[in-house]
């Protein structure tokens, strides 16, 4: 009988203390923490794996806000449908709106 392997690797899981985490955090340079670790762990000059998110927000306060209006103003909170109503103009935003998300974004 042929030995099963698993579709996906576990997880591994790690405690640091804030300090610790901060201290990877800058030695991670952008790099996803886990990438750092196993580049540091393996190999320093393997592959990079792809990222997620290639634009990080920049304000995640301001992102906050404007997400919270968003539901204030009674929107559905299925991202499709908040999608096509940006898409198709029917999404109405303030210029004070239009302005956090821009700077969020940029």
């Amino acid at each position: 009988m042929p030995e099963h392997t698993p579709k996906q690797i576990s997880p591994f899981s790690l405690r640091l203390t804030p300090e610790e985490r901060a201290q990877l955090e800058r030695e991670a340079a952008g790099l996803p923490l886990g990438e750092y670790v196993r580049q540091r762990v393996f190999d320093e000059n393997r592959t990079k794996r792809r990222t997620r998110n290639k634009h990080p927000v920049r304000d995640h306060q301001i992102l906050s806000q404007l997400l919270g209006e968003l539901g204030k103003s009674r929107l559905s909170n299925n991202l499709n449908q908040l999608a096509k109503a940006a898409n198709s103009g029917l999404l109405i935003l303030t210029p004070e709106v239009k302005t956090a998300l821009l700077n969020a974004y940029y």
